[in-house]
């Protein structure tokens, strides 16, 4: 029997466990890229386990998400990041110089290789073939320190693509299709695998595209095979060393296909506030916009703001909207410059930031209020933009070029233009500076300033727990809802007693005030709790308010695993009703005297004198790790 581009990889990484659908297995890394905004709390783990110099072939630094310097508090942070980089041994990319994601994929991923990422977009690398997942900070300082990388094995599903996009319908259709298809939750525990004739029609940054935004899908990852295309992105960016052909085996065997007909695909738009609501562009055509945003790690390649300069190109952006351009690397930059679509974008009246994640995790740009805001990044949950009462849709390149010029959602089809033939250069033009590489023999002194705090002493878990249900919420509760993002927030996540007071700000503006008040509480969700980014302050905070457990219908990926890190327990109903017989300010009564993977967990509720039963979708060893009160109190006492 044949093996998947996924399999072929594992197999050449695995160093703990079976290749075997469900079971936990561990992974030997190749590659980790860490950022500004998760990457202070990666090396305060670092710091805390005493780690002299990296232990993973390559480490990357990149400073792209927290570019705001209101005050002192990001400069202090990105001090702090570059010291800790430099004592380590890792590769620093200059501040503005780029989307980590793209700037990874321009000069360090690599096909057949495991990258593993403090970001949830991390698996953009599977556009040239790795296997690329993201994790929270605490997974990602591990991987730096050399542990594998433990992970329950995948099921693994194949997309098969057919035929040709059409003119005005890019990549972004395609995984917009996908999330119709699948739902924000229809990922969770698979890889996503590209296959089909509709392959070879996609340049690796398209490839990116697609994989990129599979993490809204709850995917572990997704994964494109490398071939001609992927040799021709390596050696623009010099790299044709790192080749090598990978494709899936003939006769693999896949535990599920999905048929998406390339030709038959149109424009595309996600309604607010989740990626999967999506609909066909023409059905809402006419709505009134305020603003357009393209950019983030999905939407900003040298191919997309061609396409965009095109449709922009003696028009003038509509009076009412303000568009902004946020390239994803000073390379794609210099390159649009000389090809002469920057002079199109600009004139048109557009605003052109400098390369970095900005308006995506609400890092400026921010709409009117109750403003319509169309953005190509990957996500649109509620006041993620910075914008509370934000009505956020997502869509390609094309179409949010075509709605800033007529000043209502339009399909790119209509705007009368001829559709550009783009081709890759033989080379690309490459600044020689970007990076900062590591020093022989480093300065020692390690800069952090009075808003970086250590992390908290986490207690380990008692015997029994009887707690006050805090909160109760329903389905897709999102990382940004536990720990908001925007620029009012992201200067303090490194501060963990601070961001907590405007932890479910979204949900509920009264949580930190009735959460302080009491010592041990448990939260109640419904399904796909923790959706979203890797950030594990969402689970940090919750932990530190004295959250010891939550109850829900399900978990996304990430956030399950950045419970686990930080010790609180995850516990699943096993009945809907039971779900609908829990009030917030219940009182539950739990014992945790023995925790054993697929044991029932019995649950009493005091208030109205129920009993229900609850399974944990955790294994064994994670379980004993949450017990001693999380993977990072197991590992604080390990020589490095």
């Amino acid at each position: 029997m044949g093996m998947t581009i996924t399999e072929k990889i594992i197999s050449q990484a695995i160093v703990d466990g079976e290749m075997i659908r469900g079971s936990r297995i561990g992974i030997r890394v190749d590659q980790t890229l860490t950022h500004d905004l998760n990457g202070v709390m990666s090396y305060l783990v670092l710091e805390a386990i005493g780690l002299k110099h990296k232990k993973v072939d390559l480490a990357v630094q990149y400073i792209d998400h927290n570019m705001i310097q209101a005050d002192h508090k990001n400069t202090d942070d990105h001090n702090f990041i570059m010291d800790m980089a430099s004592k380590l041994g890792i590769i620093t990319a200059r501040s503005g110089n780029g989307i980590c994601h793209h700037l990874h994929l321009e000069h360090f991923a690599a096909p057949g290789k495991v990258l593993i990422g403090g970001d949830s977009h991390t698996v953009a690398a599977g556009g040239v073939g790795s296997f690329s997942v993201g994790v929270g900070g605490f997974d990602n300082a591990m991987a730096i320190a050399g542990e594998p990388f433990y992970l329950t094995m995948p099921k693994i599903v194949k997309v098969n693509l057919d035929g040709t996009l059409k003119p005005f319908v890019s990549a972004k259709n395609i995984i917009l299709e996908l999330l119709r298809i699948v739902s924000v939750k229809g990922g969770v525990g698979k890889v996503f695998e590209y296959s089909g004739d509709g392959v070879k029609t996609l340049n690796v940054s398209e490839r990116s595209t697609i994989t990129n935004m599979g993490a809204e899908t709850g995917a572990t990852t997704s994964i494109f095979p490398s071939d001609e295309k992927t040799r021709q992105w390596l050696k623009a960016f010099g790299r044709v060393h790192d080749y090598m052909a990978l494709d899936a085996d003939v006769d693999a065997v896949y535990d599920e296909t999905i048929e998406i007909n390339l030709d038959q695909l149109e424009p595309l738009i996600a309604l607010p506030s989740q990626p999967d609501k999506v609909v066909k562009v023409k059905d809402i055509a006419g709505k009134k916009v305020d603003q357009v945003m393209i950019g983030s790690c999905t939407n900003t390649s040298v191919q997309d703001l061609l396409s965009v300069a095109n449709i922009l190109k003696g028009e003038n952006v509509h009076r009412n909207v303000t568009l902004g351009v946020y390239p994803s690397t000073r390379t794609v930059l210099s390159e649009i410059v000389k090809r002469g679509a920057y002079e199109s974008i600009l004139s048109s009246g557009s605003r052109i930031f400098e390369p970095i994640c900005g308006a995506c995790n609400g890092c400026g740009f921010a709409p009117p209020t109750e403003g319509v805001s169309l953005r190509t990044g990957p996500r649109n949950f509620k006041g993620r933009s910075g914008t509370e009462n934000d009505q956020v849709y997502l869509c390609a390149p094309e179409t949010a070029a075509a709605s800033a010029i007529k000043g209502v959602i339009t399909d790119p089809r209509d705007m009368g233009k001829s559709p550009i033939e783009f081709s890759m250069p033989e080379k690309f033009n490459v600044e020689e500076n970007l990076f900062i590489m590591p020093e022989e023999n480093p300065e020692q002194k390690i800069r952090k300033g009075p808003n970086i705090k250590p992390l908290p002493d986490l207690s380990t878990m008692s015997d029994l727990s009887q707690s006050e249900v805090i909160l109760k919420v329903g389905d897709d509760i999102t990382t940004d809802h536990i720990c908001p993002a925007g620029a009012l927030y992201l200067p303090i996540r490194s501060n963990i007693p601070e961001m907590s007071k405007h932890s479910f700000r979204v949900t509920d503006t009264t949580f930190y005030e009735r959460v302080i008040k009491i010592k041990s509480s448990i939260i109640v969700a419904g399904e796909n709790f923790g959706q979203g980014s890797s950030r594990e302050q969402a689970a940090i905070i919750p932990r530190y308010l004295g959250v010891n457990i939550i109850i829900a219908k399900s978990f996304a990926r990430l956030y399950l695993a950045n419970m686990v890190n930080w010790g609180i327990l995850p516990l699943v109903f096993k009945s809907e009703n039971d779900f609908t017989a829990i009030n917030q300010g219940d009182i539950l009564v739990i014992e945790t005297t023995f925790l054993h993977e697929k044991m029932d967990i019995e649950v009493k509720n005091t208030t109205n004198n129920q009993m229900y039963y609850c399974s944990t979708p955790l294994l064994q060893v994670d379980l004993d790790a949450i017990k001693q009160g999380g993977y990072v109190n197991m590992l604080k006492n390990k020589q490095y």
